[in-house]
């Protein structure tokens, strides 16, 4: 099977903490690890999983949503951005002048080849965009821009210049050329728009809309289908090697009442319609029998994990990037569960990727596993400086010793990283801690 959609490294500037430019990279310190990925097309090895660690409003978050934003203003520049709305982007707000760009830059494997994609925008339009592409590891320039002057590249085919005319001074000549089936770019502009996944890990998203719409692929006359039943067994079994007891589940369509307001407007309802949804309930191994509880009686853990897999398992099928906000909403074991199906090449045979953010150490140490669950090249850290903001860097920086315990040294600030606490006196007044 051909491991594809890799990202490499990624890039960004002015992006709200993220004042400087800051690099997270994907790319593994060494090889002879079982756990590396390898794409077709590259020499070096790549890390499956990274993991950003650091104290409370380190801007952690803003790295993954600077992610969000590069893929957002791809999949939507052209067809959703107001054509004079500006570019909504959020700079970085503490003593930067309004009219410094804003850039996002991902270097990513497509198809066996090696792309560097980028772009500068401010408020109001797009300052640069470019794109270059290693195929067969020599490299060509596919197309620049600079504001509204357009460069493109002799290997780039297509109806470039019909794409020109289109693209807006606040839209993404990528996004433009997805939009008018351009053939060349149009797996460059698919790695962001459905390979690339960026979110926030919540309870609450399971019963968003498009989480109950993936699972209704099981209720009946759908489930006899081959996808559905190949889904089924995958869904299965990571439940069940996320150790939460469950051994099945169950989907059936249920109605539920939408109520309708009144003609004149009044907060009284005065008919319903009914609408299609899908009901989840869940058999939980007993000393006698399973036991079946729906959703919403399920533990947050369960509910996180439950609104994941939507997304979760067609990545592991189709390879890309998971990158997860608020990780601590699963327990460490239901998080070293997932951490370890993005390192088994057997689970994870397109080679898909995890980035998420964090406060739980154990995954540094080895209380859960021996050896620890992650290699020190997928620790990255975040801390604020006296200015407001974020720097990002590798736990290499500091070149802990082979034996080092990664967990305690954290936790004692020996990489920095962690919040300066502070203590309250008998008055209320916040003393420094020492």
């Amino acid at each position: 099977m051909i491991v594809d959609g890799q990202l490499l490294r990624f890039r960004v500037a002015n992006h709200r903490s993220l004042r400087d430019e800051q690099e997270l990279s994907f790319i593994a310190d060494g090889d002879g690890d079982a756990r590396l990925v390898h794409p077709d097309g590259l020499d070096e090895a790549v890390l499956p999983v990274c993991a950003i660690y650091g104290a409370n409003a380190s801007g952690k978050t803003n790295v993954i949503d600077a992610l969000a934003f590069m893929r957002s203003a791809v999949a939507y520049s052209q067809r959703m951005w107001e054509p004079i709305g500006g570019v909504p982007r959020r700079s970085f707000a503490l003593g930067v002048d309004a009219h410094t760009p804003s850039t996002f830059v991902a270097e990513m494997m497509i198809e066996g080849a090696r792309y560097e994609y980028g772009f500068a925008v401010d408020d109001e339009v797009v300052r640069e965009e470019w794109l270059r592409a290693w195929p067969n590891g020599r490299k060509q320039e596919w197309f620049s821009r600079d504001e509204q002057t357009f460069e493109i590249g002799r290997s780039l085919h297509g109806e470039n210049k019909v794409i020109e005319a289109l693209v807006r001074p606040n839209s993404l000549f990528l996004s433009a050329a997805a939009q008018n089936n351009h053939e060349q770019l149009t797996p460059i502009f698919q790695w962001f728009a459905a390979r690339l996944n960026p979110l926030t890990l919540s309870v609450d998203r399971v019963f968003s809309s498009s989480v109950p719409q993936w699972w209704g692929q099981f209720a009946a006359p759908t489930a006899d289908d081959d996808g559905a039943r190949s889904a089924r067994e995958r869904a299965r079994e990571l439940l069940a090697a996320a150790d939460l007891g469950i051994e099945d589940f169950q989907v059936v369509e249920a109605d539920r009442a939408v109520p309708e307001a009144s003609a004149d407007g009044s907060e009284e309802p005065v008919s319903s319609r009914r609408r299609r949804g899908y009901r989840l309930s869940f058999a939980h191994r007993t000393s006698v029998e399973p036991r079946w509880l729906d959703l919403r009686d399920e533990s947050t853990g369960t509910r996180a994990l439950v609104g994941l897999l939507p997304t979760l398992l067609p990545l592991l099928a189709e390879g890309g990037l998971l990158a997860i906000d608020e990780f601590n909403s699963l327990h460490p074991m239901l998080a070293l569960a997932l951490v370890q199906i993005f390192q088994d090449p057997a689970r994870n045979p397109r080679g898909a990727q995890l980035l998420f953010n964090t406060h739980e150490s154990s995954l540094l140490g080895n209380l859960l596993t021996d050896p620890a669950p992650l290699r020190r090249d997928q620790v990255w850290l975040t801390e604020k400086d006296r200015d407001g903001a974020t720097h990002l860097y590798p736990l290499t920086d500091y070149t802990p010793r082979t034996n080092e315990n990664l967990q305690r040294g954290y936790l004692q600030g020996r990489y920095g990283a962690v919040p300066f606490l502070g203590v309250f006196g008998a008055e209320g007044a916040v003393r420094e801690s020492t």
